[in-house]
């Protein structure tokens, strides 16, 4: 998502200087690759980029056949074939074994559902959206019918003038099944490719605490997109100046607070206020709250400490969602690598991954 917000903020700048553009999209992927479908880059006419479709061999290629669907506003596929002897100068910087599909597409501002602009709207607010995207590889050069359509709760946004009827015929009766898909997903449809990406908004991170261990954990989660809701009860430590990438900080003590506690599914917490009364509070309001994640700094008595206390006073507790204590057993000490350790861990939850060795998974590293 920070890569979605990054391209946003870029494109809504060249507009203002009216300067042209296209999108770049990793569309499908066999094999191995850097990165997976809905990797994107923004490409100007003076050759600025914005996002990145792989770790860097493919991108001065893609910026030059971006800068010809710019001259031509003609989209086209174009093939990275890295099993491919004549192709591996594109991906033996990486050590790459895969064909991968990047759909290129100029970008009309008069365009009101333009790729970007449906981008931004997925972006609005955090509802999960699908992304419709129809290419051909059969007809990989005629010009791609591209980024179409949005979907959200059945309904949808977009244009749809330019998708074959056989194939619009397919989506809209599919709609339902489309907005629920919570992975990306691609379909074969006669001579065509659906790639139906999921877009959902950025995980969601309740940090109770404000002290001064909280502050390199801030940083991290803004470096990965992560938005930020900050609580304490000391005025003194949650300020804007100690944590400036915070998008919402509130003072007050725990019952005043979690009157106020935004959440969804894409919602984590982490208690690490250093106070067992403070978070005892909290904690009777969040663990209703059906959150995928719950982390507890401190030793793990303390957990069950916490949890104990809370049944002597009537109050049950299914700790499946509760990890304390919090983090990875990566050896970490300090503030920075304990920060480096919850975070990982807070990410290996939601992905549903056991957190180990890639040296030691078997089959690729990427799901398909």
């Amino acid at each position: 998502m920070k890569e979605i917000s990054q391209i946003i903020a870029t494109y809504q700048r060249y507009k203002e200087q009216q300067k042209k553009i296209a999108l770049a999209t990793v569309v499908k992927v066999d094999g191995s690759a850097y990165r997976r479908p809905g990797a994107r880059m923004l490409v100007s006419e003076d050759g600025e980029l914005t996002g990145a479709i792989s770790g860097g061999c493919l991108e001065g290629d893609a910026l030059r056949k971006a800068q010809s669907v710019i001259f031509q506003q003609k989209s086209m596929i174009v093939t990275y074939d890295t099993t491919d002897e004549d192709d591996q100068k594109f991906g033996i910087g990486l050590g790459c074994n895969g064909i991968i599909q990047v759909l290129i597409e100029p970008i009309d501002y008069l365009d009101e559902y333009n790729p970007v602009e449906l981008l931004k709207t997925a972006s609005k607010d955090r509802k999960h959206k699908i992304l419709v995207t129809v290419f051909s590889l059969l007809q990989s050069r005629a010009e791609q019918i591209g980024t179409k359509l949005l979907f959200s709760g059945g309904n949808y946004i977009g244009n749809k003038n330019n998708i074959p009827q056989n194939i619009l015929n397919q989506i809209l009766k599919n709609s339902s099944y489309i907005s629920d898909i919570q992975y990306n997903k691609i379909f074969e449809y006669e001579e065509h490719f659906l790639f139906l990406e999921s877009i959902k908004p950025p995980l969601r991170l309740l940090l109770f605490g404000a002290g001064n261990d909280t502050v390199p954990l801030a940083k991290m989660a803004s470096l990965l997109g992560w938005e930020l809701n900050l609580y304490d009860g000391r005025s003194s430590h949650a300020t804007k100046e100690r944590f400036p990438s915070a998008n919402k900080i509130s003072v007050g003590s725990a019952a005043e607070i979690c009157h106020e506690i935004p959440y969804d599914e894409n919602t984590v917490a982490l208690l690490m206020t250093h106070n067992f009364e403070y978070e005892i509070e909290v904690l009777k309001h969040i663990k209703g709250l059906n959150l995928p994640y719950i982390g507890i700094l401190g030793p793990k008595k303390k957990k069950l400490k916490m949890i104990e206390r809370l049944e002597s006073e009537g109050i049950k507790i299914q700790d499946d969602n509760i990890y304390g204590p919090s983090g990875l057993d990566l050896g970490a000490e300090g503030s920075e690598e304990i920060a480096l350790s919850i975070l990982s861990e807070v990410k290996a939850v939601l992905s549903r991954k056991n957190a180990g060795f890639l040296r030691d998974k078997q089959g690729p590293i990427h799901d398909a």
